[in-house]
């Protein structure tokens, strides 16, 4: 039944992508389209292939440096939560900021990190928390916020303590929305890592873009971008799945 269900969810949207591919690969043939201003599907296959070795190196630097930027993330951005949701002052105070941090474009920010940081790893993570930590630490705090009240007061008239409260009740309550923000956290960091490659950088998939839009390489520009979207949905799924393992609780629906 299970894997029923898993197939009905997927069979759609692989139809969709093969049929799109499909008239993509037709649309370049009958029009002519040069490659260099569209690549067919062919082509870019073609080339995934042929250059695999060299990307696959490339992929490899992207993927390290956004597991460890995204991991970072997520830390800060739970963190924050916490300490913001314990202490109503900083809440206050700091939420603000937080928000305003995120209206200076990733883009115009990273120059500044790599002539604070330099041109080392550093100016990159801090490009890829920055990026990661603001859906988790907001999702999070929404969770915490919504804890089921007859529970709080339950809790407050049997003598437990805020920190009891904390990891008993509200924790659990808000770990939906908490893994909610880090499935969000996780595509961005993809975004965050190739923007930081734009940057400085001798490898990853960011810089390899950089090259092959210098050299007008559309087939590859486009093979970059698959890669991009492949990492992003696995990193979604990854999430998804230890989603289903931790939350394993549904509310029964009410009968109408």
């Amino acid at each position: 039944m299970k894997l029923r269900q898993l197939w009905n969810s997927i069979w759609p949207p692989l139809v969709a992508v093969i049929l799109f591919l499909i008239l993509w690969q037709a649309a370049t043939s009958l029009f002519h389209i040069e490659k260099w201003i569209l690549p067919s599907p062919a082509d870019i296959a073609k080339e995934a292939s042929t250059g695999a070795a060299g990307l696959w190196r490339h992929t490899l630097a992207t993927l390290r440096l956004l597991l460890l930027g995204f991991a970072i993330g997520t830390a800060v951005g739970l963190l924050m939560a916490f300490a913001l949701h314990v202490v109503p002052f900083l809440k206050s105070s700091l939420y603000p900021l937080i928000i305003l941090s995120q209206n200076v474009p990733t883009i115009a920010l990273a120059p500044l990190l790599m002539i604070w940081f330099g041109f080392g790893i550093l100016p990159k993570i801090i490009v890829i928390t920055l990026v990661c930590f603001f859906p988790v630490a907001v999702a999070a705090m929404d969770g915490l916020s919504r804890a089921d009240r007859v529970m709080l007061d339950y809790m407050r008239m049997a003598g437990a303590s805020k920190g009891q409260i904390f990891t008993k009740l509200e924790i659990p309550h808000a770990l939906p929305s908490i893994l909610s923000g880090i499935k969000i956290a996780a595509t961005y960091s993809v975004m965050g890592a190739v923007i930081a490659e734009w940057i400085g950088a001798d490898k990853g998939i960011g810089y390899y873009m950089m090259l092959q839009k210098s050299s007008f390489r559309t087939d590859k520009i486009f093979l970059a971008i698959a890669i991009i979207v492949a990492i992003s949905l696995a990193m979604f799924g990854l999430i998804a799945l230890l989603e289903k393992w931790l939350i394993r609780y549904k509310p029964a629906k009410d009968d109408k």
